[in-house]
């Protein structure tokens, strides 16, 4: 495995279960006309479709869910194998050994961007903060890298009581009831009044944003199949946080009689 795509996977916890991350190489590429650099086959088969740091998407030529999939731009032999969430175009040019060829980032806009590297190293320098793109710009700097996968999930936001503990004994205790975790960035106000910490707890794939106040709420998304096991840990892990629910409702702000009552919004991507 290149020195880029160890330090990635190091970095970046890969999903237990990627999704569209298998299939037949060989029929796809006969689909496309061209063979396939190997560092991105690692990408697709590692990760899977699905978004980095909550901005750089990878597709996969597997499956047949929309926005997934890989496509010849019209012009300048462009192959299109990811975006962004600002609809950028992450392609390739096709010029030579599929190893050899050059990232080029096509801008909402229209602007170009062509760099010397391929699609492994890109993935990992810019989501590593290593590599800065003049249209797209860097990873947030102090920020730890994520991958979340693409599957539809169920989202639930648990309002809570303060309780005893301070803010980071509360967040200490969540994350060991779920670890092992992954960081998927945080952020906090002037004198640290608000704020916000992501993880996702990696062996189910469940992610989870921690509100410190206004309002203190644990919002979590998780399969739909996984629901009663993640409302009990969930539950039990607000026991030990010294917390009492308050309410629970969908991500949308409906609010719910109980945790598994479903509403037409529930699960989404």
């Amino acid at each position: 495995m290149p020195g880029a795509l160890a330090r990635l996977k190091a970095a970046v916890v890969p999903p237990a279960v990627p999704i569209d991350a298998r299939g037949d190489w060989r029929a796809a590429e006969e689909a496309l006309g061209v063979e396939l650099p190997a560092d991105y086959k690692w990408l697709v088969e590692t990760y899977g479709w699905g978004e980095f740091c909550d901005f750089l998407n990878l597709h996969t030529p597997f499956g047949s869910r929309p926005h997934n999939g890989l496509a010849w731009r019209s012009t300048g032999g462009l192959l299109v194998w990811g975006s962004t969430i600002d609809a950028d175009r992450l392609c390739w040019r096709t010029d030579g050994s599929p190893g050899d060829w050059p990232v080029v980032i096509w801008d909402a806009e229209g602007a170009v961007e062509e760099l010397p590297v391929g699609a492994g190293e890109f993935v990992a320098g810019w989501s590593l903060g290593l590599l800065e793109s003049r249209l797209l710009g860097a990873m947030e700097p102090g920020l730890a890298p994520w991958f979340n996968a693409f599957r539809t999930r169920t989202h639930r936001c648990v309002f809570l009581s303060e309780g005893p503990h301070p803010y980071a004994e509360r967040l200490r205790i969540l994350r060991d009831a779920f670890a092992p975790t992954a960081d998927r960035g945080s952020w906090e106000s002037d004198g640290g009044a608000s704020g916000q910490d992501h993880f996702a707890a990696v062996a189910d794939d469940w992610l989870f944003t921690y509100d410190r106040s206004r309002p203190h709420q644990i919002r979590v998304g998780f399969p739909p199949e996984d629901a009663q096991r993640a409302g009990a840990r969930l539950f039990a892990a607000v026991r030990l946080m010294g917390c009492e629910v308050r309410q629970v409702t969908t991500g949308a702000g409906t609010v719910l009689p109980a945790w598994e009552t479903r509403a037409p919004e529930d699960t989404r991507p």
